[in-house]
């Protein structure tokens, strides 16, 4: 029997089912049916532990190298891991299932994979940087998204990665895309990102409270970030947030 992904199987196995129901007098036709729906819902069981294995070996490569990349870049306390965590809460607000965020998922903790081909003297440059520095620090989301594509399963990934820093009102980078134009994970990245910098300390601020992140972003609705994922992040309460912050850290 040829393989087929879960959707077909499950298909199949409902055409079997209502084939089954018209045929139930016939006592010959309904016990080859009936294997035949066991056979299939054997095969569903197999193909969907073989495909969550794959996903969670995926999922490990990820997060060892969304690691590797915060230790590149300097980040400590998890940032990637945190703002993923924020982000997936989000989607869920905009009514957006786990089941359409797989590689979603992926984009969201390598978003700053581009930044290990940035240099040393610039990346952890002490004072402002040149326009020129500037320019080359704004590649990052263009290499990152070159990155990713180049592996099978993180294709899905490179539209966060590339499109993370757009603004809603055009002035982000690197494309200078507005608006609907920013792919949607992209726009809920942002927000998530923007939370976790806010209220993480850095060596140059305090941390800020979730009650004055979200003051900030609130005030950028229309301008920074999409109005309306920034309305399903003000449905969210900040215990949620609280507690995914305690639990990554």
């Amino acid at each position: 029997m040829a393989v087929r992904n879960d959707t077909e199987l499950i298909k199949e196995i409902e055409r079997l089912r209502m084939e089954l129901a018209r045929r139930e007098g016939e006592s010959s036709d309904k016990g080859q049916l009936q294997r035949e729906v066991a056979d299939l819902r054997t095969m569903l069981k197999r193909e969907r532990a073989r495909s969550e294995g794959l996903r969670r070996s995926h999922m490990a490569t990820v997060q060892a190298l969304s690691n590797a990349v915060e230790t590149r870049a300097g980040y400590t306390g998890k940032h990637a891991e945190r703002a993923t965590a924020y982000a997936l809460e989000i989607l869920r607000a905009l009514g957006i299932s786990s089941s359409e965020t797989a590689e979603v998922e992926f984009g969201f903790l390598l978003h700053d994979i581009g930044k290990i081909a940035i240099p040393d003297a610039i990346l952890f440059k002490p004072g402002a940087l040149t326009d020129e520095e500037q320019s080359l620090i704004r590649q990052h989301p263009l290499i990152g998204a070159q990155i990713v594509e180049a592996i099978d399963h993180l294709g899905g990934a490179a539209d966060v990665v590339r499109s993370h820093h757009e603004r809603w009102d055009g002035r982000g980078y690197p494309d200078g895309l507005s608006g609907e134009q920013i792919p949607m994970a992209a726009r809920v990245f942002a927000v998530a990102d923007v939370l976790d910098a806010l209220t993480t300390k850095r060596p140059y601020r305090p941390a800020s409270s979730f009650i004055v992140a979200r003051e900030i972003i609130t005030d950028e609705a229309g301008a920074q970030f999409d109005p309306r994922v920034v309305e399903a992040f003000s449905s969210i309460p900040d215990s949620t947030f609280e507690r995914i912050r305690a639990q990554v850290r």
